[in-house]
């Protein structure tokens, strides 16, 4: 599991996921998902490259959102393929954490 980050304009960090979210692949992307949860407001996760989502990885998506939404932020998950997909809503995480599949969308959300 690969991460990297991209600040884009009004204060939003595009966290672009790249692999798989199992076990290991959540192990190699939570510090990194910790620091940037306690460090910044507005989260745009983008799954478009996400693979696989397992129970671990459901993990490394919630509790830094969790942290984000303490602090006062907003976290919304954009364009994840329809296999990721359907795990978050089978988890019922879109109740808690949006989902867009439109750039525009997912950037309107975080104003």
């Amino acid at each position: 599991m690969k991460i990297t980050t991209e600040e884009l304009e009004g204060g939003i960090t595009k966290v672009v996921l790249d692999g798989r979210l199992d076990i290991e692949g959540a192990a190699a992307v939570d510090l990194k998902m910790n620091v940037l949860a306690g460090s910044k407001m507005l989260l745009l996760l983008d799954l478009q490259k996400v693979t696989f989502l397992g129970s671990m990885g459901l993990r490394t998506i919630v509790v830094p959102a969790q942290t984000v939404h303490r602090r006062g932020g907003k976290v919304v998950l954009f364009a994840p393929t329809a296999m990721v997909e359907n795990v978050l809503k089978s988890s019922y995480i879109n109740n808690i954490i949006p989902i867009h599949h439109e750039l525009s969308a997912a950037l309107a959300a975080l104003k």
